[in-house]
């Protein structure tokens, strides 16, 4: 076994402490990768917190891996030991079902092991994430990284990234079309990245005057305060497109009203309670309303190569380990710009 140091959560109400727990003997095509950071996912500290009523202790969270190869298997081919790689949100799966073969594993029909607060596609072993020092993967389900530096900057692509670019490239958002990101937070700055990058009019929408100037550098064209009810009345049956970050209860009618004939909004925020829509909302301008949630290794890939072509990365604060619970508080009042990732080399001080 591989003896590996991790942060974990022991309980909803405890506080993160270090952890010493195994990874698994490398299999013939598993890889050991030192992780070398790692990004903070809102969903982390939900899952932490148990806000969402399932969560399974101890803890190690983290999803947003990106390490360094230091061991292979024997019969490994995708990478070599020095390669950079990265994990995103699971780790497994059937690989056999009609989800699977067609490159949709998150949506595995039989088991999906996802990378923390789950268990291997025994249902039985407990999956740690990576807040810790290394993990071990099958090779099928890590990610090849090319970019050589700001790998900090890369770790969010891994969740946050694949999120936003999935459903953007879902829809055939591009040249000619007007895009609305609602929210301007960890998932809505990647959104904006993304769908500038495809050339289209983006808009985003904030209830933050703070962030307009935020908005616009990341490649914005227009910003519109939602606080004000006539900023929004008069864009109404303009937008082709429009990606909802936001993870706060609020009206989804509103922003439905803002999209033309076929028009399409994507839901990638989890607000607690459910939403009221209105059926004239959609019957209007033949609207669609959709959800998302990231994507499969090929897509996930894609985005990567992708964001490698078009320089784009994460805006982000490198943080140690030791200062996690401060993260995670200011990531609910959204005091970040734009992702915490933590220097997992802080694990030596812990």
């Amino acid at each position: 076994m591989k003896p590996t140091r991790g942060y974990a959560v022991h309980a909803a109400d405890a506080k993160f402490e270090p952890f010493d727990f195994e990874r698994r003997e490398l299999g013939a095509r598993d890889i050991l990768i030192e992780i070398m950071y790692c990004g903070i996912c809102h969903s982390d500290i939900h899952q932490a917190r148990n806000e969402w009523q399932n969560s399974i202790y101890p803890m190690v969270p983290g999803h947003e891996i990106v390490g360094r190869v230091k061991e292979t298997g024997s019969e490994v081919s995708k990478f070599r030991e020095g390669d950079i790689a990265g994990v995103g949100c699971f780790v497994d799966s059937c690989r056999t079902c009609r989800n699977c073969t067609d490159g949709h594993e998150q949506f595995c029909r039989k088991h999906v092991a996802v990378t923390y607060n789950g268990t291997e596609m025994d249902e039985k072993t407990p999956t740690f994430g990576g807040y810790s020092s290394q993990i071990v993967v099958d090779e099928d389900y890590a990610l090849k990284i090319t970019a050589k530096d700001k790998l900090a900057n890369i770790a969010p692509l891994l969740c946050a990234g694949i999120t936003t670019y999935s459903p953007l490239k879902r829809f055939n958002v591009g040249a000619g079309q007007k895009v609305g990101i609602v929210g301007l937070g960890g998932l809505g700055h990647m959104g904006v990245k993304i769908a500038a990058s495809m050339g289209a009019d983006v808009t985003v929408f904030s209830t933050s005057p703070s962030k307009e100037q935020d908005a616009r550098k990341l490649g914005a064209h227009n910003f519109v305060i939602t606080k004000n009810p006539e900023n929004m009345a008069a864009l109404a049956g303009t937008y082709d497109f429009i990606l909802d970050t936001v993870s706060a209860p609020h009206d989804l009618n509103i922003y439905l009203s803002l999209l033309g004939v076929n028009g399409a909004m994507v839901l990638v925020g989890a607000p607690e309670k459910p939403s009221e829509i209105h059926a004239f909302s959609l019957i209007g301008n033949n609207r669609t309303l959709s959800g998302s949630m990231i994507g499969g290794i090929p897509e996930t890939q894609e985005m990567l190569d992708y964001c490698a072509e078009h320089n784009i990365t994460s805006d982000v604060e490198i943080i140690p380990i030791q200062k996690i619970e401060e993260a995670y508080e200011r990531t609910i009042k959204s005091d970040v710009r734009y992702r915490f990732v933590i220097d997992m080399q802080s694990l030596d001080k812990a």
